[in-house]
């Protein structure tokens, strides 16, 4: 249910970018959408029918080489976006400055494609019709993809003129990153290798601190007789100030290595909880940890 949400929110979002933002400030968009503005910019017939129209034949010519979920959802997505364009043409929100518009329509475009990706659903057209030429003659599928929409994208030089063409190619961009955060979220991830001597008291203390996840691939002993093993850690970009501090405290001397990433999953991150420097997952850990230096004091005594 929740993906026919998804579907139905990103749909919308989707339509209201064509049909308020690109339609009345003469931009385009990639794919089928922005065949119909095109075709609408230069002989005035709604998007909303010719968006139907040329989905539906993609779908029924290339139903075979798609995923019967994905063949239902497409179903619902294809009539959904006319009516809402249908519904919303009629809203004129000509904006004086059309390199605003464009980032109105990049920003409407992401976010209706990141719900529909969501969705595990597309928005037919070109994607279908790549598909097909992948089964058909092996091409690749993002790639093909990626053409199809381009030449679209150009062909509006004819039509819209460079100049908007070019705003399309900058409302496009908007869109791809606004739809990379919908998908995966604004907050980005680090991934941390930690060389250190001291290996075991560093991984333990980003453990119990930080309730993070940690992986330790032994290293051979160098020249010198020492074992400086790496620590692999990926934790969210707010801890990174705790995790530097807590490796420094332990080991003044080790080496750290940062790097961004898109996405992690599993791990200490199917937990959703916001430690400090010294925040623990439960109570039962907090003891645990309290208990551990105790123990420690203890014997250094």
């Amino acid at each position: 249910m929740k993906n026919y949400a998804f579907l139905i929110l990103g749909t919308f979002f989707f339509a209201v970018s064509v049909a308020i933002f690109a339609m009345p400030n003469s931009l385009a968009e990639g794919g089928v959408p922005g065949l119909s503005l095109l075709i609408y910019h230069s002989m005035g017939i709604s998007p909303a029918l010719t968006t139907l129209i040329i989905n539906t034949l993609t779908l029924l010519i290339g139903y075979r080489y798609l995923p019967p979920d994905m063949i239902i959802k497409s179903i619902v997505t294809i009539p959904l976006f006319s009516f809402f364009i249908f519904v919303l043409e009629g809203l004129d929100t000509g904006i004086p400055d059309p390199l605003l518009a464009a980032l109105f329509t990049g920003v409407f475009t992401g976010i209706g494609f990141g719900f529909i990706f969501r969705s595990g659903s597309t928005t037919g057209g070109t994607s279908t019709i790549a598909r097909m030429l992948n089964y058909k003659f092996g091409w690749e599928l993002t790639g093909t993809n990626f053409v199809l929409d381009a030449a679209i994208v150009l062909s509006g030089i004819f039509v819209i003129g460079p100049l908007y063409t070019m705003y399309t190619v900058f409302a496009l961009f908007v869109g791809k990153r606004v739809t990379d955060y919908v998908l995966e979220g604004f907050e980005s991830k680090k991934v941390v290798h930690i060389f250190s001597v001291k290996t075991e008291e560093v991984e333990k203390a980003i453990q119990t601190n930080l309730g993070a996840h940690t992986t330790v691939l032994r290293a051979k002993e160098n020249e010198d007789g020492i074992e400086e093993n790496l620590i692999y850690v990926a934790i969210p970009k707010q801890r990174l100030f705790y995790l530097k501090k807590l490796i420094q405290s332990i080991d003044d001397s080790a080496f750290t290595v940062f790097h961004t990433v898109k996405d992690v999953t599993g791990g200490s991150f199917s937990e959703a909880y916001h430690p400090g420097q010294k925040t623990f997952r439960n109570k039962k850990q907090e003891q645990r940890y309290y208990k551990e230096q105790a123990i420690e004091e203890k014997e250094k005594n």
